[in-house]
């Protein structure tokens, strides 16, 4: 519902793997951050880069992910020979292979998912005392009942994506129990 799309670009060394890196969803917040220090210290070359809720709401969420992907790409210190995708092929892109769950099948995706995940994730702590109402620092800007009351009741920020149907709904004044019924209890 809020913050940026963030993307991850990871090399790796020959046959190097990073014990534990998985999909960034099924680590805890505290595995996830470990493998994302090591990713950083130890893997070939990395980026991350991001496009903002506004960027998000000109292009979608999944072009904004593909510009994320190409800033990320751009910033590598080196062309890439073959570029692996989590996801659906991304149009324009060369020498690319997509690999739909990527996350879980391929190593150096879950790598970048991790770094990208715990990238946004301090982004959202960061913003947290500027917005405290909303609970970024525990939500991470994901839809939760709290987030959704507090734009109800404090309205969206700069930071929302409006275009988000539980931003866009609370906007037009539902009522809270609506609210409470479509988004549950979180």
């Amino acid at each position: 519902m809020a913050g940026p799309v963030v993307v991850g670009a990871v090399s790796l060394h020959e046959n190097q793997q990073f014990a534990g890196a998985t999909d960034s969803k099924l680590l805890t917040e505290r595995r996830r951050e470990r493998l994302a220090c090591q990713i950083r210290q130890e893997s070939f070359a990395w980026c991350v880069a991001a496009a903002s809720a506004r960027e998000i709401e000109r292009l979608n969420i999944r072009g904004a992910a593909i510009l994320a992907m190409r800033r990320a790409l751009a910033r590598l210190p080196f062309e890439a020979d073959l570029i692996l995708v989590d996801g659906n092929p991304v149009p324009g892109l060369a020498n690319h292979r997509s690999i739909v769950g990527g996350d879980r099948l391929c190593h150096s995706i879950a790598c970048a998912s991790i770094l990208a995940k715990v990238t946004r994730d301090e982004a959202m702590r960061r913003l947290d005392p500027r917005y405290p109402v909303y609970g970024w620092a525990s939500n991470k800007g994901y839809l939760t009942q709290k987030h959704v009351r507090a734009i109800y009741e404090h309205g969206p920020t700069p930071h929302h994506r409006k275009t988000f149907r539980g931003v866009l709904q609370t906007e037009l004044n539902l009522s809270t129990p609506d609210v409470e019924e479509r988004y549950g209890h979180g």
